[in-house]
């Protein structure tokens, strides 16, 4: 064997080679440790740099509790007692006028955020308990003259003396809901065997439809946007009905696709007809095949009623016929119909959705690419969003009726990472066990103290399903971050929204009794600020109300500190089986008044 260059090449011992390969190697490492020295000490420099405090080694910083110093919020002025931070009336005028898009969610940026303790209205008082409170309530909790006055007529609500009443009156139904919903069942058989246990009322009033549907029971979520109309929303939650801000605008509702049993709109002057048909769109989208839509106004019963809809009866006509073709072009079907109220159905046959797929369609079939359930600051679009054929439970008529479809597994469970039957039934299982226990260190759970409760970061739905039997109803929130899991509360028959607690819920000031929330601190503490999502939570939790509060032991201190600033009294308390690394912090927020004059 030659050398490359053609000398004799050379074979040296083979004890002589491993001396000097030995001693590169032990050079490279070496020389490898002493650069990642220098790397690592300059990034925890830049760290240190960055965070303003010292970077402790991983073990210490989990076992040791996030501490903050002590901290006091000011009041707010007196003309924020009706505070709505993403739908402010003071910042309307920034938005469009087209399709009412001001009216939709607009929060303000971090500089513009409030620090500071919204008050309640001057002379609160306790709100009247349920199920007294459906009835009335007090004047000077939502003290608002305008609806009172312009709705006189129709018995949506009468102050006398210091007290508002609801004698159950709307638009369409001026002598009371009663006599209502009793021809609606009659057109609608399935509202009185349990099939149907969802509903929401666009356009609700102070939300006496829902209200009656309670005794029914049909769980409703009431919307309407804040408008002219003056704390319809804020009525509806001070009676202890389901309600939440909101309006079809440009953006989809925040629900899941093919979720509530029932849409009603009972003169909620929303122009379906306009835009191409998009608002109903948007109703076939989150209601559940097979489910249906409820009609009462105009255009229905035009024939006799058009005279007092400052209108001609061939303009109605025509709206009505208007209507008709465009919910048959989106598999719509009149299942009834009898003076005021028309009834459609949304179909669960998918030879009527295989149609859209033709060019010449109109509405389109959405494409595949349409996410059905995105529905956080998601654009309306203008296509029919088809159920999913794998879905072979997720009609009206195969979903189990209540209250059996609470406890049975729902079929889209399975679209969740992690989901499964077992999965569900240990989840079902694990609330039973945390509720009782709840109830142990607070007795007002099942009392009529508490009517109105949020669980804020729920998965399944399991801690409201585990308070089904008390006096009370739950709003479902699930963070537009996490897992997808809506879908399956409202499969279970509960209700809920989306909702990203690193702004404003979509509520007035002082609408809950009981706050719930299960680790949401430390899911979210890397893009939310702690004290604006509990600033946010003294804002919507009424004087005297709860919050229960379950957290990892690194925040719980902390959480502490700043609700004592927001003058709210708490308690640590062991979890169920008396884990360190998880505490429990029951506080209460104080009844106090403002000591401020309107500015």
């Amino acid at each position: 064997m030659k050398h490359k260059e053609g000398k004799p090449a050379t074979h040296p011992d083979k004890n002589s080679r491993a001396v000097p390969i030995t001693l590169m190697l032990f050079l490279l490492c070496g020389f490898s440790f002493y650069l990642g020295g220098i790397f690592c000490s300059e990034r925890n420099r830049i760290v240190v740099k960055e965070l303003k405090k010292e970077v402790q080694p991983q073990k210490e910083s989990i076992s040791t509790p996030l501490q903050l110093k002590a901290i006091s919020f000011p009041e707010c002025s007196n003309d924020y007692q009706d505070y709505t931070p993403c739908t402010d009336p003071r910042r309307w005028k920034k938005y469009g006028l087209h399709r009412l898009t001001f009216m939709e969610r607009h929060c303000p940026p971090v500089f513009e955020r409030k620090e500071c303790l919204v008050p309640p209205p001057d002379g609160y008082k306790p709100p009247i308990r349920w199920p007294k409170s459906k009835n009335e309530c007090w004047y000077r909790n939502v003290p608002y003259d305008w609806i009172n006055k312009q709705k006189s007529n129709q018995n949506w609500l009468t102050k006398e003396g210091e007290r508002f009443l609801f004698p159950g009156g709307g638009t369409m139904f001026p002598k009371g809901v009663g006599a209502y919903v009793d021809l609606m069942q009659d057109l609608i058989p399935e509202m009185q065997d349990g099939t149907i246990r969802t509903a929401i009322d666009t356009g609700c009033g102070v939300a006496s439809w829902g209200g009656d549907l309670l005794d029914r029971g049909i769980l409703t979520m009431s919307l309407a946007p804040r408008d002219n109309h003056e704390a319809q929303v804020q009525f509806a939650l001070e009676r202890g009905i389901p309600a939440i801000l909101g309006i079809i605008s440009t953006q989809r509702l925040p629900f899941p696709s093919n979720s509530f049993d029932m849409a009603h709109c009972s003169r909620c002057l929303i122009p379906w007809t306009e835009f191409g048909g998009i608002y109903l769109l948007e109703v076939h989208r989150i209601l559940r095949p097979g489910g249906f839509w409820v009609l009462s106004g105009p255009p229905v019963n035009y024939e006799n009623r058009w005279r007092g809809w400052n209108t001609t009866v061939e303009e109605q006509k025509s709206d009505y016929e208007k209507l008709t073709e465009l919910l048959t072009s989106m598999c719509f079907k009149l299942y009834n119909k009898k003076d005021d109220i028309a009834v459609w159905q949304k179909s669960s046959d998918n030879d009527c959705y295989n149609k859209l797929s033709s060019p010449d369609s109109y509405p389109p079939k959405c494409d595949d690419g349409t996410e059905p359930d995105s529905a956080w600051y998601t654009p309306l679009r203008s296509c029919v969003v088809v159920p999913h054929l794998k879905f072979k439970k997720l009609g009206l008529n195969s979903v189990q009726k209540w209250p059996q479809r609470l406890q049975s597994t729902p079929e889209r469970i399975s679209e969740i990472h992690g989901g499964s039957a077992s999965s569900f039934k240990h989840d079902n299982s694990k609330w039973k066990v945390r509720v009782k226990h709840y109830k142990k260190l607070l007795s007002a759970i099942g009392s009529d103290k508490i009517r109105n409760v949020m669980d804020m970061n729920t998965v399944y739905g399991g801690f409201a399903a585990a308070l089904t039997g008390d006096p009370l109803w739950v709003m479902n929130v699930v963070s537009s971050y996490a897992l997808n899991t809506l879908p399956v509360v409202y499969d279970r028959g509960l209700i809920g929204t989306y909702h990203d607690w690193c702004e404003a819920f979509s509520t007035y000031p002082r609408t809950y009794d009981l706050l719930h929330l299960d680790g949401l601190f430390t899911v979210e503490s890397h893009r939310c600020d702690l004290k604006y999502v509990l600033l946010e939570m003294d804002r919507i939790l009424r004087p005297n109300g709860y919050a229960i509060m379950r957290e990892s032991s690194y925040f719980v201190d902390a959480v502490a500190t700043i609700a004592k600033g927001m003058r709210w009294g708490c308690r640590k308390e062991d979890t169920e089986y008396g884990v360190e690394k998880e505490k429990l912090l029951i506080c209460q927020k104080k009844l106090w008044y403002t000591s401020k004059r309107n500015s």
